[in-house]
């Protein structure tokens, strides 16, 4: 069950947007067991006849819940998202959840995890906040929101992006009743146990975009070398980052995250540059750099994200620190090179070091380790209930996906009964954001059936 706490209408140009809390139990299993509160925007389009519709039909329309990726990222303002208006005009209200812990929806901190007591408590707590619990949460807040509506309307659309699609999966898996149809973009989930083979098979991809990288860029074989040699000189963890985080080799790897997304190679090479030229016209870092490098590795604001993605994985498993155990496989990404060898950088993976290297990871190391070594990880998704499912799935998989394996993606995409898939190899993870047209497209065109 859920109640909503408070609501309060705003305007946005053509936007009619709607500020929503809700109360939702902390465990569903357990009602009695107390309640955190959840936030929402709900949006549609802004009645600007003379004489407004009040009907309440024109209240009615179908819902389409956006569930965002991550783990852990809120939600932006509707006016935000280039694709809202895309929807609202096809005749749908829109809702945009900041999933639990994120956002105005109880968020977790290193300040506000530490408030629910000792490390086994604080462990506990973030359990509740894979996508079990937050399809759970979109239940009780989709019938509260239609609570007085006929049963014919009462389901909802739902909208992946990348988690958001894990979450959509496990949606499909133990609660399709409340489904009308399901849009997944590069979040088709593995439906696997364990990381390992997840990290096994991304490791692969983010080679292939560090080759990408140095190919477009091969003068940043030696500039990524000379900040290399400078930190090291210097000593990993002696140059302090305006987040009060320590810059180390290792940390600078990170801004390979952005190597998966549309335009990721050049901003890249931006910060080489700029972190190449400091060292080399002054001996340093400048403030600047060491912000833009900052910026570019913010784990901190994503404290979920750093603790719960492996675990996002798991089922009767214990991650145990996937992706540092499985990097040894790959001598690609040694350190120490020859001078004509390139330094590879690294993708998403989190790895236990970031709880030493990054201010506000540290305050939560303990509680990390106690979560990476845990095996009582409850089923995120019910292969038997994807074989039979009978709600609408239109997905967009990615072939160069870094973040999301293509070929386990389409391994459950044949699993679930039904699921249509539009596939490119010209597009990346945030096609989405970056190509939203053409996903679009696509994607209702597989639900409108005009594919021969």
């Amino acid at each position: 069950m859920s109640s909503v706490a408070a609501a309060k209408i705003v305007s946005q140009r053509k936007l009619s947007i709607t500020e929503h809390f809700f109360d939702v139990p902390k465990y569903h299993s357990k009602p009695e067991g107390g309640t955190i509160r959840v936030f929402a925007r709900s949006v549609k389009k802004r009645d600007t006849a003379i004489v407004p519709d009040s009907s309440k039909d024109k209240e009615k329309l179908p819902w389409m819940c956006y569930l965002q990726g991550g783990p852990g990222l809120p939600c932006r303002a509707p006016q935000h998202y280039n694709f809202t208006q895309t929807i609202l005009d096809r005749g749908y209200q829109l809702l945009y959840l900041d999933q639990r812990g994120t956002g105005l929806s109880t968020p977790l901190t290193a300040s506000t995890l530490g408030m629910r007591g000792n490390t086994d408590v604080q462990a506990r707590h973030l359990k509740l906040h894979r996508a079990d619990s937050i399809v759970k949460d979109c239940e009780a807040i989709r019938q509260a929101l239609t609570a007085d509506w006929p049963e014919e309307k009462k389901k909802w659309s739902i909208i992946g992006q990348s988690f958001g699609g894990f979450c959509s999966i496990t949606y499909l898996s133990f609660h399709p009743e409340g489904l009308r149809e399901s849009f997944i973009f590069g979040g088709l989930q593995p439906l696997v146990k364990s990381p390992d083979e997840v990290y096994r098979r991304l490791y692969r991809k983010v080679i292939q975009r560090n080759e990408a990288y140095y190919a477009k860029f091969p003068e940043d074989v030696a500039r990524v070398k000379i900040i290399m040699n400078y930190l090291s000189r210097f000593g990993d963890g002696k140059i302090k980052l305006p987040s009060e985080g320590t810059l180390t080799r290792r940390r600078f790897r990170q801004i390979g995250i952005n190597l998966g997304f549309h335009g990721g190679l050049d901003m890249v090479h931006d910060i080489v540059l700029r972190a190449a030229c400091d060292v080399e016209a002054f001996g340093h870092l400048t403030r600047g750099t060491l912000s833009t490098i900052d910026q570019a590795t913010s784990f901190d604001e994503h404290l979920i994200y750093a603790i719960l993605h492996e675990p996002l994985y798991c089922e009767g498993h214990a991650p145990n620190w996937s992706a540092r155990r499985l990097m040894s496989e790959y001598r690609v990404f040694d350190l120490e090179k020859a001078d004509d060898e390139p330094i590879y950088f690294t993708g998403e993976m989190i790895y236990p070091w970031m709880f030493e290297d990054y201010s506000e990871l540290r305050k939560v190391q303990d509680t990390a380790n106690r979560i990476s070594s845990d095996s009582d990880w409850p089923a995120l998704w019910d292969e038997d209930q994807l074989a039979s499912n009978e709600v609408p799935v239109y997905a967009a998989s990615y072939v160069e996906d870094m973040y999301v394996d293509y070929d386990l993606g389409m391994e459950t995409a044949r699993k679930i009964k039904g699921c249509k898939v539009f596939s490119t190899n010209v597009m990346f993870h945030d096609g989405m954001r970056s190509k939203m047209d053409e996903v679009f497209k696509q994607a209702f065109a597989l639900r409108d059936d005009v594919v021969d």
